[in-house]
C-alpha cells in the first residue's frame, strides 16, 4: 500500500510537520514459540510473542541483504521491536549467520525491546538493544 500524498496527518511530500508521521505498518508478526524469522518478517519491524520459551533466531546476513536491495552501504539501519505479552515465558534474541547483539537479548515477560540494525562490514550487521 503506497503512502497518500494529500493532506491530513504528516506525510512524506506533504509537509504537515505538526501532526504524526504517516508509514505504512503491516500486521505483527505473531509468535508462539522459537522461531527463525525471514528477512521479510524482520524489515516489517514488529514483533508479538506469547507463548512457549524458545528463540527468535535472525535470519542469515545473506538471506537478509538478499532481500533488501537498498542496505548496501555500511552504516544502513533499520529499527525492529519484539513485544512479549506472555506472563511466563520470554523470548530470546538469537543471532544468524553473520550478526552480532549488542545488549540484553532475552526480552522477558510481559516487556518489550526495541532494537536497531545495523550493517558493519560486507556479509555482518549488528543488532543493538536500544530499550
Amino acid at each position: 500500500m503506497a503512502l497518500s500524498n494529500g493532506t491530513g496527518g504528516y506525510q512524506i511530500g506533504a509537509g504537515a510537520t505538526d501532526e504524526a508521521i504517516m508509514f505504512v505498518q503491516g500486521a505483527p508478526t505473531a509468535l508462539t514459540a522459537a522461531a527463525t524469522a525471514t528477512s521479510a518478517q524482520l524489515q516489517n519491524g514488529l514483533f508479538t510473542f506469547v507463548g512457549t520459551a524458545g528463540n527468535l533466531t535472525l535470519p542469515t546476513v545473506a538471506l537478509l541483504e538478499a532481500d533488501m536491495l537498498s542496505a548496501q552501504k555500511v552504516n544502513s539501519a533499520f529499527d525492529f521491536f519484539i513485544i512479549n505479552t506472555d506472563d511466563t515465558d520470554s523470548v530470546t534474541l538469537a543471532v544468524g549467520t553473520g550478526w552480532t547483539i549488542v545488549g540484553a537479548a532475552a526480552v522477558t515477560t510481559a516487556t518489550s525491546a526495541h532494537f536497531r540494525a545495523r550493517k558493519t562490514g560486507d556479509g555482518s550487521w549488528t543488532a543493538y538493544r536500544i530499550s
